[in-house]
């Protein structure tokens, strides 16, 4: 589906005035680099080629095994250099190529020299080099070099060593925890820097160790920690302590609080509001303990620092949703902050304000907000809405200036996200506030006048429609209704010609005039609109006279459908016309398919979770339950993911037959629904003979057949297969349906005692990517993103080719990734040129996964797409750009 996408020249040109290296090309770099072999050095120009080739990697450019080997040969003759910037622009070069273990002996004996060397920089670097590309082997053989660098009297050695211990202990643990007693002695160290690494990587060896963390947090909480960085991280762990001691200690006593207030007079900022933070997050923090923590948070408020501020009014921003009492002394300070220029400041003050002012201080509040709210972006605004809804609740008899506020606002520029977001709050004031009913219906009438977005006319119309004919003067709303027959595209004509007819249910006075206005609906050019307007004419009694209208009317036309609309359609379609009409109370109010269920033999699975495309959690939790009942199944561990049902067979077959996958971390299970629908027909060991020779890397392991399949009583069978564990493999599956069919005497339900094997023909079954990740969405997308490790986020670029349009594009990517759309972003506005989707999942391994999907076209047709992941594991980063690129 895509290849790598060339740089545009409209982008050159906005890149231009910063990146001197824009536009270079591999082969060229790769033909500069042949300098690195003169036999006389120039290190000014081997540093510009090692430049040029950092940033053709970081950018994203592959080179083959060839070209690396090349260059890591060419760049190892460097070390014959004595010059210092080369010697760094090496070191950095071979960490970046990563060489094969076969390559590294080229450089281990020049590096290990450089590690024992006089120059500090040396070694310093020698070490991050050496540790980042050695294995096992050759660490046991410089270990005695790096328990010296830790304790070296240079604090760049030291932490180079301490830093390269952190990343060690991912690979080889067993080797760190040997260097306990240096890297304790380094935690005592004068340097910053030193003591910072050294007392995360003391952290890290013993943190799965409660005792051992509970003795280092109460041997340095008493004083021994100089540097700003470390205390930071001291106070972290000893929160760590606080929380997990708090379920042990039932007297409420706070082990290591005192710490913590002792803190918020330290000299650097940093760990005054690490401190602070950190009292404000205790469990059950009291109003005594949070008393100096806002003292100090205030303090803040009006520091010089933006970055203060805006840490200071965060924190205050979380306290306010729990204690806001505690927060209100600070008020006077954050309306100072409301003109802030920094608009994230400004919003958090004000939302602060809104959660801990009291009933006097609303209407100034209105005032400064309203100039406020035309200078920030709406993921502002938003926020800014839903903290004045808040504040209506709490303050209802301020419901009409805060409703004007909404109602004013509301008429104004904004994106989709944003006016849902006004409409949606006057929709709860109006039902949590009856006084505040009739303003409110008024200002979504006024509203939907010149509403762009269909999804909030047809929501308001629905609203109108259950509450309009309950208001004291229904009528004023009918203007407003019908207009939209007028000036509305269909779907909104229809939702109108519906809000309509529940005003002349609801008001017997009004159905004259609404009888008039659904006539004239009659003419209109779309089906959907016309059937509707017939529908209700004769259902309301088409004569328009002033007559009651029936409960059972109101109730057949406005009341909740308590029948399944899957047997209301099986009703219809077997329905032949007749003089007797179609009685709505003949249909089924239960599924037809449950009570069959019930007769299957135990052990056997519910129809419904075979029917159910996704299903809510219970239906998870029943596949798993299920599965775990299966011998066969028992020991594949915890089931990460099960698919919606795929359909095998055409409809209206002898047999119908559908495929759930479910997916293990090692293993992959078809549970195949079968249902028989001949009548005089009984199948008996019922099986699937599943070929794989599609699918290389899925084994059979297991399968498990179905005893019998009577006539219409649906039934599973089952096939296991083993994948390399973690793997997301993919593949195609051709099926065949295997059986013993037996005649049925159609009198007696008596099958025959001999039977017949037989076969049936069942269509393909793949195994795609997207099986391997679930959709789960997260709330806040933008703080999702920028909480996650940017360590671990991947980038490129693909060209997607020609297509029908970007919504296609943007669907397709959707798809082939299995992910679930955030915030509204997979619907792309008519006519736009380009989009931005936000996507979020959850790998397999529990691995949480965020993407950004830029699309744009590249000419009249080809879409050009930039997609960027961010995830826990940047093996899994780079897993989704290789579904991408080969999908």
């Amino acid at each position: 589906m895509a290849q790598p996408l060339v740089k545009k020249d409209d982008d050159r040109d906005d890149e231009a005035d910063y990146s001197p290296f824009l536009g270079i090309e591999k082969g060229a770099v790769l033909q500069e680099a042949r300098v690195f072999n003169d036999p006389q050095l120039d290190p000014r120009r081997c540093s510009q080629v090692i430049t040029k080739l950092l940033y053709l990697l970081n950018q994203g450019e592959t080179f083959t095994k060839v070209e690396a080997t090349e260059v890591f040969f060419a760049v190892t003759k460097l070390f014959q250099s004595k010059d210092i910037g080369l010697r760094r622009m090496v070191y950095v070069m071979i960490k970046e190529l990563s060489p094969s273990a076969d390559e590294v002996i080229i450089v281990t004996s020049s590096l290990m020299k450089d590690m024992t060397s006089k120059t500090d920089m040396y070694r310093a670097n020698a070490i991050r080099v050496l540790c980042r590309i050695t294995d096992g082997t050759l660490l046991t053989q410089i270990e005695r070099y790096l328990k010296q660098a830790i304790v070296d009297k240079n604090p760049v050695v030291a932490s180079a060593a301490l830093v390269s211990g952190i990343h060690l202990l991912q690979t080889n643990p067993e080797i760190v925890k040997r260097w306990s007693n240096e890297v304790q002695e380094a935690v005592q160290s004068r340097a910053a820097l030193v003591q910072f690494h050294a007392l995360a990587l003391l952290h890290q060896i013993r943190q799965n160790d409660r005792l051992a963390v509970n003795k280092l947090v109460s041997s340095l909480t008493k004083g021994s920690v100089r540097s700003p960085l470390a205390q930071c991280l001291l106070i972290r762990y000893t929160s760590q302590v606080i929380r997990e001691s708090a379920n042990n200690n039932q007297a409420g006593d706070r082990p290591f609080y005192d710490f913590l207030e002792g803190c918020l007079r330290h000299k650097a900022e940093m760990v005054i509001f690490e401190a602070a933070r950190a009292i404000t997050e205790l469990n059950g923090v009291t109003s005594r303990e949070l008393t100096p923590a806002i003292t100090v948070l205030q303090l803040f408020l009006s520091s010089s620092k933006p970055v203060l501020r805006f840490a200071a009014v965060r924190t205050l921003n979380k306290v306010a949703m729990t204690h806001p009492v505690a927060v209100t002394n600070c008020n006077i300070d954050m309306e100072s902050l409301i003109s802030d220029q920094n608009r994230s400041i400004a919003t958090l003050a004000i939302t602060t304000l809104l959660k801990t002012g009291n009933e006097s201080s609303v209407d100034r509040l209105m005032k400064q907000i309203t100039n406020f709210m035309s200078d920030i972006a709406d993921e502002f605004k938003i926020v800014v809405v839903e903290a004045i809804r808040s504040l209506c609740l709490k303050f209802p008899l301020k419901h009409r200036s805060l409703m004007n506020f909404l109602s004013n606002i509301l008429r104004e520029e904004g994106g989709f996200e944003y006016k849902k977001a006004i409409v949606d709050s006057i929709v709860i004031l109006i039902r949590d506030i009856p006084e505040a009913k009739e303003s409110g219906l008024l200002h979504l009438c006024e509203f939907i006048e010149d509403c762009e977005f269909t999804y909030l006319s047809t929501q308001i119309l629905h609203f109108l429609g259950i509450e309009g004919p309950k208001t004291s003067d229904p009528s004023k709303y009918i203007r407003y209704i019908y207009n939209r027959v007028h000036l509305e595209n269909a779907t909104v004509r229809a939702g109108a010609v519906s809000t309509l007819a529940k005003f002349g249910a609801m008001v017997d006075t009004l159905k004259p005039r609404v009888f008039v206005l659904l006539r004239r609906c009659l003419f209109d050019n779309d089906d959907e609109v016309r059937d509707r307007a017939t529908l209700y004419i004769n259902t309301l009694g088409g004569d328009g006279a002033v007559v009651e209208t029936g409960e059972d009317v109101k109730e057949f036309l406005f009341g909740s459908l308590d029948i399944p609309l899957v047997n209301l359609e099986n009703s219809l379609k077997n329905y032949e016309p007749s003089e007797e009409s179609f009685d709505i109370n003949s249909v089924p109010k239960e599924v037809k398919t449950q009570p069959l269920a019930e007769k299957k033999a135990p052990g056997k699975k519910p129809t419904g979770l075979g029917a159910s495309p996704a299903g809510p959690p219970s239906t998870v939790d029943a596949y798993e339950k299920l599965l775990s009942s299966i011998p066969e199944f028992a020991n594949f561990g915890k089931l990460f993911k099960s698919s919606a049902p795929v359909e095998l067979t055409e409809a209206e077959t002898e047999y119908a037959v559908n495929v759930v996958k479910h997916i293990f971390d090692g293993h992959v299970v078809f549970q195949y629904n079968c249902t028989n629908t001949i009548p005089e027909q009984l199948l008996e060991n019922v099986t699937v003979i599943v070929d794989a020779s599609e699918a290389e890397e899925f084994a059979e392991v297991a399968s498990k057949p179905l005893r019998s399949l009577p006539y219409d009583s649906p039934g599973q069978t089952f096939v296991a297969f083993e994948k390399p564990e973690g793997v997301p493999a993919v593949g195609k599956f051709s099926n065949m349906l295997r059986f013993i069919v037996k005649e049925v005497d159609p009198s007696t339900g008596e099958a025959e005692d001999d039977g017949v094997e037989d076969e049936y023909q069942l269509e393909e079954l793949e195994v795609v990517a997207a099986d391997y990740m679930l959709k789960v969405g997260v709330s806040n997308f933008r703080n999702a993103w920028e909480t996650m490790d940017a360590d671990c986020e991947r980038v490129d670029e693909y060209g997607l080719g020609p297509r029908e349009s970007l919504a296609e594009a943007v669907n397709a990517v959707i798809n082939l990734l299995g992910m679930q759309p955030c915030e509204g972003t997979e619907v792309v506005p008519n006519n736009s040129r380009s989009h931005t989707c936000l996507l979020s999942g959850v790998y397999i391994g529990n691995v949480k996964v965020l993407v950004r999907l830029q699309f744009g076209l590249d000419g009249p047709k080809d879409v050009a797409m930039k997609l960027a992941v961010r995830s826990e594991d940047e093996a899994v980063s780079d897993a989704i750009h290789e579904i991408v690129a080969s999908g």
